[in-house]
């Protein structure tokens, strides 16, 4: 059985590839739909919804209020930059497999590329290094400049 955040994750991408990469929703309407809590939709905006997975959300109080969502399509430039400032100098292990997955999600990179680029970056690899978190900004940089080119 499918989570509810999946369901409205997969729900909210189904429409936004009818309406052209763009949706207008409000918040209190989609809970209804779903029988859920508004901070239920906000957990699947705020976490599945973001920049460095192509989207960009904009909140609009007032009458009523709504949200639009809107898929955004990078060039590589714009994109490798994004993501190499995104990386920073030091990254978590899994906000880099949130990184991984929303560039897979994008169809940058293939699932088995993205494993093993997860592999490559993961605890144990790392084990040796005195910073994981920097080492593995270094290596994602690298694997993330020669992929993207």
């Amino acid at each position: 059985m499918a989570r509810l955040s999946d369901v409205i994750e997969d729900f909210i991408k189904s429409l936004l590839e009818e309406n052209n990469r763009e949706i207008q929703i409000q918040r209190n309407e989609l809970a209804n739909k779903f029988s859920c809590a508004p901070s239920q939709i906000n957990y699947v905006l705020t976490t599945r919804f973001t920049t460095d997975k192509g989207y960009v959300i904009e909140s609009r109080r007032g009458g009523g209020g709504y949200i639009v969502i809107r898929q955004i399509k990078y060039n590589n430039n714009n994109l490798m930059m994004l993501i190499l400032n995104k990386i920073g100098e030091s990254i978590t292990y899994s906000n880099s497999v949130a990184l991984i997955e929303g560039i897979i999600e994008l169809g940058l990179i293939t699932e088995r590329e993205g494993e093993i680029i997860k592999i490559s970056i993961n605890e144990r690899i790392l084990d040796f290094c005195h910073d994981k978190n920097r080492q593995r900004a270094l290596i994602l940089k690298s694997i993330i400049t020669v992929v993207l080119r």
